[in-house]
């Protein structure tokens, strides 16, 4: 670890990245069972894990004196340190500048990292799933003792996230590839467009592509409907950071109103999701005429007939939960005509 004492946070983690790039398929870790664990939290939908590894690693590396199971300053002793800090000073900007599969917020404002004790065996995190922190906990007791260099393990991290990021690339690159051969042939029926967007949606990471699907609708039928989608805000941004109501803001023909709000989600619409719809809908102004779940999950019927009541108690902002390929089969049917022209600006999105 020594050659990397003399280095500040940012070189520490270029080291890193260089040290792996060339061969993404050479592992440095020669235990099995810790190669596994580490895959595992790299490649775990929920993205918190593996952010808390690479900013506790960070800084074990530049300062080899501090207990890597303790990322809190409130922690007693000389051996603590801020976790967050190290995550959105440095963990942030090498995660944005490398195009990694990670979640784009500090991890350590997620309510798993909201603690007050060590990060030690006995910890027991509200993450879930369990086995993800299981296995996190794990691999900061193979650093605290000493059984693996934190800087192994940090270019170990960067491997594998540059090895998901390379492959997460090609999968798309494959999709596109097989719209373009469909170029100058006889076009894909609206059903095998339905079909096509289904295995999209079966993807990892697939929760930008219920906005793609309707705001292509939008666009593709905008003179049919009178009404146009607000361009598209950044996958990182926050509604209330972009002020915006939901993920595709429809307004009507030569107007910038909203009056249609479409919002997705890759799970089951729950009461608090209609709720936190409901406090949206009374801010807004001018007032909203429909909020839309289009969801990926199954739909509640409680949620469901909960949602319907909103048209009374908001005094006419109606709220629905649509299935999002039950939503594409009846607008793909709808416009039938019009479903080439969605498919190549579903691509272009």
């Amino acid at each position: 670890m020594s050659s990397e004492q003399n280095l500040n946070p940012k070189e520490i983690l270029d080291a890193a990245h260089d040290r792996v790039k060339d061969n993404l398929e050479l592992s440095l870790i020669t235990d099995a069972t810790i190669r596994e664990h580490m895959e595992y939290v790299a490649r775990a939908q929920v993205g918190t894990a593996v952010r808390m590894l690479m900013s506790c690693l960070l800084a074990k590396v530049h300062k080899p004196h501090v207990d890597v199971r303790k990322p809190y300053t409130e922690l007693e002793g000389d051996d603590s340190f801020s976790g967050r800090g190290y995550d959105e000073k440095y963990i942030t900007h090498f995660i944005h500048r490398n195009n990694l599969p990670c979640i784009v917020t500090s991890a350590f404002l997620s309510p798993v990292a909201r603690n007050d004790q060590p990060l030690t065996l006995d910890w027991n995190p509200r993450g879930r799933p369990k086995e993800l922190y299981d296995k996190f906990k794990l691999l900061l007791d193979q650093i605290h003792t000493n059984r693996i260099l934190a800087s192994d393990m940090l270019a170990e991290v960067v491997r594998l996230l540059l090895k998901i990021r390379d492959e997460k690339k090609s999968r798309l690159e494959s999709m596109l590839a097989a719209l373009r051969e469909q170029t100058g042939k006889l076009p894909l029926s609206s059903e095998a467009i339905i079909n096509l967007v289904s295995q999209h949606l079966q993807c990892k990471k697939a929760s930008r592509l219920p906005v793609l699907v309707v705001a292509a609708a939008y666009r593709v039928a905008r003179e049919r409907l009178g009404e146009w989608a607000k361009p598209l805000e950044a996958h990182n941004a926050a509604d209330v950071q972009t002020g915006s109501s939901g993920d595709v803001e429809i307004c009507l023909t030569d107007d910038d109103k909203v009056v249609t709000v479409y919002e997705m989600k890759m799970k089951r619409v729950s009461i608090d999701d209609v709720d936190a719809a409901l406090q949206k809908i009374e801010r807004a102004d001018p007032k909203i005429h429909n909020y839309i779940f289009i969801t990926t999950d199954r739909i509640e019927i409680d949620v469901t007939e909960y949602a319907a009541k909103a048209y009374d108690d908001t005094g006419g902002t109606e709220v629905a939960i649509l299935d999002c390929i039950g939503f594409t089969r009846h607008f793909l049917h709808l416009f039938h005509r019009l479903r080439t022209e969605f498919l190549n600006i579903y691509q272009e999105l």
